[in-house]
């Protein structure tokens, strides 16, 4: 079996600390953070959805991931070795980034996992699928439901109907050509479309269970939701989506829309595929707390709070708490925020503290 250090295939290394470490694993890149305090602490931080892999500098790193640095800890964080919704690929890089660090650095005292939005489901993936890898988890912004769940009906639904409204702006799900790219041009168009007819654009925004403030808001969501499911439809091999059976409502005209709205059948393997990353079983046996704002218009707050369920139903629910900030917009959660949420999670996981849900409290002197 090969060890990860025969699987690294290049790395530039500081050894006088603070030490900072670029390298790449299977072709996933990574870059890792020991501070000069180091506590023997790690952070292992998932990335959210990006069109192409992650790549890495030498520089600081970003604020929201620096207050795990100040604190003492060693931050890891891979690139992954895909892009788009590449669950299956950033768990897998994920874990041996954590091997690896274990193997050259040695095994830290205690390893919390944390990430953004995408990231934030990959962080609680690996607490059900790794539960003994993790001693605590902080999922920050993260659709924490099962995929199929949230992209069928909330971003396939909602793009179908946009659709309807609006024939001949954006291609038929099933048909999105490869060069489709979510650009300004195509937000352009969108949004033009929304301002010629301002009852449909009221429609669509409260048809999103976010109930969408504005029609940039909806403009910036459809435009993502359109590129994703391309991205989707390439990467599970067919379409996953299947609205056969939905009765739509909150329509300008219910009958009317559900007599006309295009229906479409998921292809079974590619429908297996979405289940397959993910679908999530709520058994935690380690500590979990969540934030997010109280707006998202990408990943509305319903979301997550399917998660309360899934813990219920395993038994699990005193090690999951929700908490939210009082912030418009989708991971718009600041640094001294998720700094509050860092050391609650630490007094959870050493004292048996466990936090309060709701939101976050403010930050007190010492939490930097």
């Amino acid at each position: 079996m090969r060890t990860l250090a025969f699987l690294l295939a290049s790395a530039a290394v500081s050894f006088a600390a603070p030490k900072i470490e670029i390298g790449s694993i299977n072709g996933a890149a990574f870059r890792i953070d020991v501070p000069e305090n180091w506590n023997g602490g790690l952070v292992v931080y998932c990335h959210g959805y990006a069109g192409t892999p992650g790549k890495f500098k030498d520089s600081d790193p970003l604020r929201v991931l620096q207050v795990f640095v100040d604190q003492g800890y060693a931050l890891a964080q891979s690139g992954y070795a895909a892009g788009g919704w590449a669950v299956e690929q950033a768990a897998t890089d994920t874990e041996n980034l954590r091997r690896y660090f274990v193997e050259k650095y040695g095994k830290p005292k205690e390893t919390f996992i944390t990430g953004h939005s995408m990231g934030g489901f990959l962080t609680m993936m690996l607490m059900e699928t790794h539960p003994t890898a993790y001693d605590a988890a902080l999922p920050l912004c993260g659709p924490l439901a099962s995929t199929d769940l949230f992209m069928a009906r909330g971003a396939f639904d909602s793009y179908v109907l946009f659709n309807y409204y609006f024939p001949g702006v954006l291609p038929e799900p099933t048909k999105i050509p490869a060069n489709f790219a979510n650009n300004k041009e195509l937000q352009t168009k969108i949004e033009q479309a929304l301002e010629g007819a301002p009852e449909k654009a009221a429609s669509l925004r409260k048809f999103h269970d976010s109930n969408l403030k504005s029609n940039k808001d909806l403009t910036g969501t459809t435009a993502f939701i359109a590129y994703m499911i391309k991205e989707l439809n390439e990467r599970a091999g067919g379409n996953p989506f299947d609205n056969r059976n939905v009765i739509y409502n909150g329509t300008l005209d219910d009958n009317k829309t559900n007599s006309e709205i295009a229906r479409y059948a998921a292809d079974p393997k590619a429908e297996a595929y979405l289940r397959s990353y993910y679908t999530p079983n709520g058994r935690i046996t380690n500590p979990m707390l969540a934030i997010h704002t109280s707006y998202d218009p990408l990943v509305p707050v319903w979301i997550p709070n399917t998660y309360n369920t899934t813990v219920e139903l395993t038994g699990s629910s005193n090690l999951y708490v929700q908490q939210f900030v009082k912030h418009d917009g989708h991971c718009n959660i600041a640094a001294d925020e998720i700094a509050t949420g860092f050391n609650e999670l630490r007094e959870w996981k050493s004292k048996g503290t466990r936090p309060h849900g709701g939101e976050v409290p403010k930050a007190v002197s010492g939490n930097n």
